[in-house]
């Protein structure tokens, strides 16, 4: 009988352990079938959530839109606790509070969760001011010149629309192409080839032509 109960407690575990995986597997997933448009419902309702925000806040402060969300869940939550109150008086049942299970449950962040977040933020966090000092120090003359370009059309993309019009369209193209791309993948994989191959030949002829220029090595 001990041998059966060891295999059938393995078999369990490991049971679990794929449950566990699995799970982590759809978390990690689920932004990606959310762009993607795998449930449409849900995708469709990320979407409408997020736009209603940005719009919010297009409209109004960040201060009245944060007021108003918490002001709407207060008081969902004072009607719903009410409402359970008094349909216990009148039952006269002991059911305790409603959100005693929330209650209960334990919000608080674990230190190691912490650390690892934050170290896995310090390593991007370095490398991004790495790339920065690069950049600007004229490491490679071809890249702060690209920075440069880029900072200047910044400066007209920024006279034309403010911030929250950028979210608002950064919001509608990241659930409108990823399923455009989809559809159509072979072709606009030609075109981007193209062009790569055509950006790279104009960057190569610049770095032959510019005093100053690193030139990069074929490893890199």
């Amino acid at each position: 009988m001990e041998p059966m109960t060891q295999s059938a407690q393995i078999s369990s575990s490991q049971g679990f352990a794929d449950g566990q995986n699995s799970a982590a597997k759809e978390s990690k997933l689920s932004v990606k079938d959310l762009i993607h448009w795998r449930d449409p419902k849900k995708s469709g309702l990320v979407f409408g959530l997020s736009m209603l925000l940005l719009l919010s806040l297009a409209a109004f402060s960040v201060i009245s839109v944060v007021s108003y969300l918490l002001l709407a869940l207060l008081c969902v939550t004072i009607t719903f606790r009410i409402y359970k109150s008094v349909v216990q008086a009148v039952q006269k049942s002991n059911e305790g509070h409603p959100f005693k299970t929330l209650i209960d449950k334990d919000v608080s962040i674990p230190p190691e969760t912490f650390r690892k977040h934050v170290d896995a933020s310090l390593t991007y966090i370095n490398r991004a001011l790495k790339q920065m000092s690069r950049l600007f120090l004229v490491e490679d003359l071809v890249d702060s010149l690209k920075l440069a370009v880029v900072m200047w059309l910044l400066t007209y993309v920024g006279a034309v629309f403010n911030g929250i019009t950028i979210l608002i369209l950064a919001d509608i193209l990241l659930f409108a192409v990823p399923p455009v791309y989809e559809k159509n993948k072979t072709q606009i994989d030609q075109y981007i080839d193209l062009a790569r191959t055509q950006v790279n030949t104009t960057i190569a002829k610049l770095q032959e032509k510019l005093p100053g220029a690193v030139k990069r090595s074929k490893t890199e």
